[in-house]
């Protein structure tokens, strides 16, 4: 399968080229679970596993998720948004998407003035 690169529109951050925009979102449910950078190698090696893999910025290197948790991200179907400046890949996830241990990054919720967590811890 070869991926229309045409379409994207990789930018440098923080000083590292072709980068892009990733949010994982639950296929199942529609949570966001998470936002990273990948690159043309992650979006490859992604197609063949079938596996997010990002690109961490402040490593500076190419990541799949959940090769350390075992908490990874199977992918079931990968957008484009119009502008071309993110990829959204909707994915099965196996455990937690947060590195903090929640199902998803975003379990802070902004209300009352002050930031409560709301998500659900499920693993360590």
């Amino acid at each position: 399968m070869e991926f229309p690169w045409d379409i994207l529109k990789f930018r440098n951050i923080d000083g590292i080229p072709d980068l892009v925009l990733a949010i994982a979102q639950d296929a199942d449910t529609g949570e966001v679970l998470m936002i990273a950078f990948t690159n043309r190698e992650g979006i490859k090696r992604s197609l063949e596993t079938g596996n997010v893999h990002y690109f961490s910025t402040s490593r500076k290197k190419l990541w799949l998720k959940g090769e350390t948790s075992g908490h990874f991200q199977r992918i079931r179907e990968i957008y484009v948004d119009c502008d071309g400046d993110a990829i959204l890949f909707k994915v099965e996830q196996v455990g937690a998407a947060c590195h903090k241990g929640y199902r998803s990054c975003f379990y802070r919720k902004f209300q009352d003035n002050k930031i409560n967590i709301v998500g659900k811890k499920i693993s360590s």
